[in-house]
């Protein structure tokens, strides 16, 4: 039985987060070391890794979970959870210069609403002076990265966005207005597949994608994939609503 879904029946009450920003310290950088606890905010947990923000340093953040088939990934957007890194929590891939390696599975703490979402969200939006995550194109080869650009990107979209599905092999697609670019990412975020299923559409938008997803689509989280023959690609693992 998923640990997390087992949390997920009996979730805590929102005192449980207060109580945690009460009493977690604000540091200036992201804490890194094996060993560290933290205190993130979900805003997507695709099967790689959880994208988050650390509440202690207001960073996004990127967790390597070992989710299995028996626990799988189950956490929604906006909700808390403490991690612990691994004692060797292998920070060392300049790809993915904001990954660690936890030592076991995140423990949900209750979920967060409200402003202060609101002002977590802007801190990390991502500004509009470049190409998305630093490169133009879909991909890029691994042995590009250096260590110095972002691995995932919290986007503000300013046109859009649309969800699809492809013919050719079912995925979801998001595309989107970010800037002069016009932009499709493989989108791995479960609970927008499910609602083109449920809305048996194969392209959603507007008032239309909103009450399939329940809500209207504020800020889209993309990052980079893991390699695949090489390459890391662009892709979206989060839909998210304003706050």
């Amino acid at each position: 039985m998923s640990t997390t879904r087992s949390l997920r029946r009996s979730d805590p009450p929102a005192e449980a987060v207060r109580e945690v920003l009460k009493n977690l310290p604000k540091v200036a950088r992201l804490d890194m070391r094996g060993g560290s606890t933290h205190y993130v905010l979900v805003l997507g947990s695709p099967w790689d890794d959880l994208v988050g923000i650390d509440l202690a340093s207001g960073s996004l953040i990127r967790l390597r979970v070992p989710w299995t088939e028996a626990n799988p990934p189950d956490l929604s957007a906006f909700d808390v959870v403490e991690a612990t890194l691994a004692a060797d929590p292998e920070t060392d891939d300049l790809a993915h210069p904001e990954a660690a390696t936890v030592s076991h599975l995140p423990r949900l703490i209750g979920s967060l609403r409200g402003r202060a979402v609101k002002h977590l969200l802007t801190r990390v939006q991502a500004p509009l002076d470049g190409p998305l995550l630093g490169f133009r194109g879909p991909s890029a080869p691994f042995w590009e990265f250096d260590g110095t650009r972002p691995s995932t990107a919290l986007v503000v979209p300013t046109r859009g966005p649309q969800l699809l599905r492809r013919h050719e092999d079912l995925s979801t697609w998001v595309r989107f207005g970010w800037e002069r670019d016009d932009v499709w990412l493989r989108c791995e975020d479960r609970e927008a597949s499910r609602a083109l299923d449920a809305a048996r559409r194969e392209l959603l938008s507007g008032k239309e994608l909103a009450t399939a997803l329940g809500f209207k689509p504020a800020f889209l989280l993309a990052s980079l994939s893991r390699p695949y023959d090489g390459h890391c690609y662009k892709i979206c693992v989060g839909l998210l609503p304003r706050a």
